[in-house]
């Protein structure tokens, strides 16, 4: 049985994780999430999290804005168990098994309203270029007008020396924050789970419902070009710290 506890351990070790590779990554949700209380316009937003995983933005937005409802879309079986098993008790939270490269997920919300805000982090990156702008294209479907797309993300400049320089800025700050006690890795973190009895269950419709090769789309002028596209009037960084940015898009 996936319990409570069993499924909120897994994600305190996903979010351990994932602090390996984003140092600063507790910094970035609360701009992002500042940024959505900011700009939402309203205390109970509707929020869409693309690439939700098992919910660690999600829970964080619900506990500064309990007003808020908020819907994670995925695609991966085990980490929408682990989000599902851990906030059973939130109304405000529900997780939406849909494939953001897939045309048609946005209808397939069945949304009383549009959304006044949508939010990512650490995941669109996994995207080619052809579905991330599916992707977009689709957010500006159930995104009102002047309603805010905010991506944190590892996101490279336009230019190489640039980028270079971004990323020996992350390198550095991981260095300080973590010296040799590097927190476990990615793999490490999947082949512990696949070891789970109660978890490993869920690893192999898992290997048929998400195919991950590698980081496809990791530029800012990537996502610009594909914002821009799906009909984002205006499109900038407003956090930054090394390539680790908030990119924000607000709907036309």
């Amino acid at each position: 049985m996936l319990t409570t506890t069993v499924a909120q351990t897994w994600i305190s070790r996903w979010d351990r994780q994932q602090e390996g590779y984003l140092p600063d990554r507790e910094e970035r949700f609360t701009a992002l999430i500042d940024a959505v209380e900011a700009g939402a316009g309203r205390p109970d937003p509707l929020v869409l999290d693309l690439g939700c995983g098992p919910g660690s933005l999600s829970a964080r937005l619900l506990d500064r804005l309990p007003q808020a409802t908020v819907v994670g879309i995925d695609t991966d079986p085990l980490l929408l168990a682990l989000g599902r098993g851990a906030h059973p008790g939130r109304r405000k939270l529900r997780f939406a098994d849909l494939d953001l490269r897939t045309p048609g997920w946005a209808a397939a919300l069945d949304l009383d309203r549009p959304a006044d805000a949508a939010v990512s982090t650490t995941a669109l990156h996994w995207l080619s270029e052809a579905a991330l702008r599916t992707a977009y294209t689709e957010l500006a479907t159930v995104l009102r007008p002047g309603g805010l797309f905010l991506n944190g993300d590892n996101l490279d400049a336009s230019t190489p020396g640039l980028s270079r320089l971004e990323r020996a800025l992350t390198e550095r700050a991981m260095r300080r924050r973590f010296g040799d006690d590097t927190p476990e890795g990615w793999r490490q973190w999947w082949d512990a789970a696949a070891a789970d009895p109660v978890l490993s269950g869920l690893i192999a419709p898992r290997s048929e419902a998400v195919s991950h090769h590698g980081s496809e789309s990791t530029r800012v002028a990537e996502h610009t070009a594909a914002l821009r596209a799906a009909g984002f009037g205006e499109v900038g960084t407003i956090w930054q710290h090394g390539d680790n940015r908030l990119l924000c898009a607000l709907r036309t």
